[in-house]
């Protein structure tokens, strides 16, 4: 007796079976045995008793049994009662759906060695199309259960509060930071969904996370705002990474929160130091764009909250000004901080406005430079400043040059009286001697 037989979407003549007998045993074809033989992954063929008809090399590598150990012999003979049900229930799953996926196995190897494994398995059919068994591929677990356990063990002890959900936001796994930072229990966090603790809004920017973490393997710095056991809503910002399965298909989402009840504190006292100070002072990012500005600001410029914010600086000062700003930018990334660069915006009046510009680093919670803090100095009261020292120092000399025409003047009339002086002596000193002369001839 001769009939064909095919595994679940293959052709009616890649299989056969061949009786002995009473008992028929599926024999794959000569293609069908080449792709199990040469396959890299362990594969066997079992009836649906769960009889193993059929296995390659890497079966026997794995369980370290000779071929006449594992041929002919019931699955149970290497796995426990509980998973044999298992693997029982995973073939009725097979000649229901045609698949089955990801069963754990734990085989006992010749050497007594418990190795984990997943069993994905297919159809084998007859020609008549009926399920008479399963091609089975084994996954060996132990890597990756060991870098399960390592990763298990890097959330466990990370210092931050570190929480695995699924694709639905439901909390699988949470490290101890978690339960400090939220006082809740273990009970009423696991399976919960994350819905429970925040928003419906935040709920929704959760998903659409989820969903960027799908698309993109990770998201950032999503804010959250849960709220703890004793009702305090706690800020914080989300970075969550791609869970991925075996297959690298992503089933989840490993999530690590930042308190940032310290940094919120922290901003909160920085945008009082800026909204008070006494100079104008504002915050951009690094592509110029106006932030934050205290009153200051507007007081110098003229222009109300909504013209300045969300503007880049380029629109209060000129293209030649805007690249030296841009350079300044880019020092404050370099080295932290710039001083003295000039600045001349055009208020609302239209008027130029000479300042300087002190700046910065506006750097995130990771101390990565994100933006500048800029304190500009009215330079008009200077610079008046300075016109009157010039005016005053233009005044000085000419009044000097007139000092000196005046001094050459008088100088110059004091040597003409000293030389009529002389004159006049020399003169009476002639007339002497003429009167003593004619005195003599009298």
């Amino acid at each position: 007796m001769h009939n064909s037989l095919v595994p679940s979407g293959a052709n009616a003549t890649s299989t056969s079976v061949v009786t002995s007998g009473t008992s028929a045993k599926p024999h794959v074809s000569l293609d069908a045995d080449i792709i199990i033989r040469n396959a890299p992954d362990p594969v066997f063929v079992s009836d649906l008793e769960g009889k193993i008809l059929q296995a390659n090399d890497a079966v026997y590598e794995l369980l370290g049994f000779r071929t006449d150990e594992v041929l002919e012999q019931s699955l149970s003979r290497f796995i426990s009662a509980e998973e044999t049900r298992e693997f029982t229930a995973a073939l009725r799953e097979v000649i229901e759906r045609g698949v089955t996926r990801n069963t754990r196995l734990n085989p006992r190897s010749a050497s007594g060695e418990i190795i984990p494994t997943t069993l994905n398995a297919s159809a084998l059919r007859d020609a008549d199309g009926k399920v008479i068994g399963a091609i089975g591929i084994l996954r060996d677990m132990r890597e990756l259960d060991k870098a399960r356990a390592y990763s298990d063990s890097l959330i466990k002890n990370a210092p931050d509060p570190v929480f695995v959900s699924d694709l639905e936001g439901k909390i699988q796994q949470a490290n101890d930071a978690v339960y400090e930072l939220l006082g809740f229990r273990t009970d009423e966090v696991l399976e919960q969904s994350l819905s429970r603790f925040i928003s419906a809004e935040e709920t929704r920017e959760f998903l659409a996370a989820l969903r960027e973490v799908i698309e993109r393997g990770v998201t950032r710095n999503a804010r959250l705002n849960p709220r703890s056991a004793s009702g305090e809503v706690i800020p914080t910002t989300l970075n969550a990474s791609a869970l991925r399965d075996p297959d690298g298909k992503v089933i989840g989402a490993i999530g690590i929160l930042r308190d940032m009840r310290e940094l919120d504190k922290a901003l909160a006292y920085s945008d009082s130091l800026i909204k008070n100070a006494p100079d104008p002072v504002f915050v951009s990012d690094l592509e110029g764009k106006i932030q934050q500005a205290n009153d200051a600001v507007y007081e110098l410029l003229g222009f109300r909250p909504d013209e300045v914010l969300e503007q880049s600086l380029s629109r209060f000062i000129s293209s030649e000004e805007t690249r030296e700003f841009l350079a300044a930018l880019s020092e404050v990334i370099e080295r932290g901080v710039t001083r003295n660069a000039r600045l001349t915006p055009r208020s609302a009046s239209g008027e130029v406005i000479p300042t300087t510009l002190n700046a910065s680093a506006l750097r995130d919670a990771d101390g990565k430079v994100i933006g500048a803090i800029g304190i500009l100095r009215d330079m008009r009261s200077y610079e008046k400043v300075v016109r009157d020292l010039r005016e005053s120092q233009s005044e000085l000399q000419e009044k000097i040059l007139d000092l000196e025409k005046f001094e050459e003047v008088v100088v110059g009339r004091e040597l003409k009286m000293i030389a009529l002086e002389k004159e006049i002596e020399n003169l009476k000193r002639e007339v002497e001697k003429l009167s003593q002369g004619q005195s003599k001839w009298t």
